[in-house]
């Protein structure tokens, strides 16, 4: 066989997500009719396999796996220059459920969302957010082995109300002077559902510490003004103000208390690609 013989031989694929990202752990695995194996490669940083091992000609059976995916398998043709053509394969998170490439993502607060719903007289709602926070999360190869950190300046909490702000301030409720932030920290990740997956982590609030689930939507990633690239999370939770030692009320008339002893949190995130903000 002449060289360039030699180099057209072999199998040529790309692996990726259904959003076009490279799966760089996968593995592909070839065999011939009678089930035996004949090849077996690894895809790279770009997703892409490559073997220079040239096979016999005929019908083979090409299987790709990757942890936290579907595995997928189908045939293929070596022809009788010895090469394979597969093309791409195109895997799927195991659940149906998609999560952003592998990495470190960093919390964009100029454009997040960190949220609280209170009950106010058992009949509307008051509800504020925390205007300085930050964080990582850090996407695994393995899903269930992602990490999410972040923090909260407890004195950011802004209701529309200065009067009102003061108070959830105070010792009565967040006491941000004793405890100026609040901190999250996963300790697992699991699917929730086809597309929705549940965060397992710690809140420290109020100097008390509670295993805390967030409900987390992935919604979906894409390239931003300043050349990088964005996730986007929406997640929520249940907290109770006595799990937190913040046990203030005001009871009205007919028992009816003036707050709720409930939180409802809701998040909107985006994260940059990375280990730090885009200037602008």
């Amino acid at each position: 066989m002449t060289s360039s013989g030699a180099a057209a031989a072999g199998l040529r694929a790309q692996v990726r997500t259904r959003d076009g990202w490279a799966v760089q752990h996968a593995v592909l695995t070839v065999t011939d009719m009678k089930g035996a194996q004949v090849l077996r490669a690894s895809a790279d940083e770009e997703g892409a396999v490559r073997s220079e091992q040239p096979l016999p000609a005929g019908p083979y059976t090409v299987i790709v796996t990757a942890v936290g995916y579907a595995p997928v398998a189908s045939s293929a043709i070596v022809t009788a220059s010895g090469r394979m053509e597969i093309g791409t394969v195109v895997l799927a998170r195991q659940g149906g459920a998609e999560l952003p490439p592998p990495g470190a993502w960093t919390i964009d607060p100029m454009h997040s969302t960190v949220g609280a719903v209170a009950q106010h007289l058992g009949i509307s709602s008051v509800h504020g957010r925390f205007t300085e926070f930050g964080g990582r999360i850090e996407i695994a190869e393995d899903v269930a082995k992602s990490r999410v950190e972040a923090s909260i300046k407890a004195a950011s909490i802004d209701t529309g109300n200065g009067m009102r702000d003061g108070h959830l301030r105070s010792e009565d409720f967040l006491n941000a002077d004793e405890f100026p932030e609040l901190t999250y920290r996963s300790t697992g990740l699991s699917a929730a559902g086809p597309d929705r997956w549940t965060v397992h982590g710690d809140l420290s609030l109020h100097g008390v510490v509670r295993a805390v689930d967030l409900d987390l939507s992935y919604l979906g990633t894409g390239p931003d003004p300043w050349g990088g690239v964005r996730a986007a999370f929406r997640a929520t939770a249940e907290l109770r103000r006595e799990d937190f030692k913040m046990n203030y009320n005001q009871v009205v008339a007919a028992g009816i208390a003036a707050i709720g002893t409930t939180l409802k949190v809701e998040l909107d995130i985006q994260a940059v690609q990375g280990e730090s903000l885009p200037m602008g």
